[in-house]
């Protein structure tokens, strides 16, 4: 994807938004170093959010927030070498950190196997199919929708609701 200047200067100044980078520092020749991949994530209010019906938490505390993932990317000649993974790692060590947060969640465009794999590796819950979600160079593309939960958020369906809702009970 291909993002505006607008939003860089959006990350770098605040703004509701965090960000991580993984920086190569170990270059040839003294060349200094280089940006080999990035995260970005917004907060948001839990009750606001396109997942609360995906949340059990409790509505008189309003404060309860998620971590959306807005961009996650790796420089090719970096990638399989664990360095989205570490990214990802502190993504998920900062939502756990925030009191407030029960769950980091992002969409993945549907032909982004490799994503894909990556965070079903690392326990997120593929909990959705989006219809048409990405609109890129006059074409709709499916994305999924992943969740990873923290302090204590977790889906509002228990084992026992969902056998009993396929009427098996």
């Amino acid at each position: 994807f291909r993002y505006e200047p607008e939003f860089f200067q959006h990350v770098v100044s605040g703004n509701d938004i965090v960000s991580w980078a993984a920086i190569d520092r170990g270059r040839p020749n003294g060349n200094g170093d280089e940006l080999i991949g990035f995260v970005t994530a917004r907060i948001v209010l839990a009750k606001e959010s396109e997942i609360g019906d995906l949340l059990r938490y409790d509505p008189s505390r309003p404060d309860q927030t998620l971590l959306y993932i807005l961009t996650l990317g790796v420089v090719d000649t970096y990638r399989n070498l664990g360095v989205a993974s570490s990214l990802i790692r502190e993504v998920i060590r900062y939502a756990s950190s925030v009191r407030t947060c029960r769950a980091v969640y992002l969409h993945v465009i549907s032909y982004n196997i490799a994503a894909i794999q990556l965070y079903k590796k690392m326990s997120f819950r593929c909990i959705r199919r989006l219809q048409g979600f990405y609109f890129i160079n006059g074409q709709h593309y499916d994305s999924y929708l992943f969740v990873y939960y923290v302090n204590g958020g977790r889906s509002p369906c228990s084992p026992f609701v969902t056998i009993r809702g396929r009427g098996l009970m």
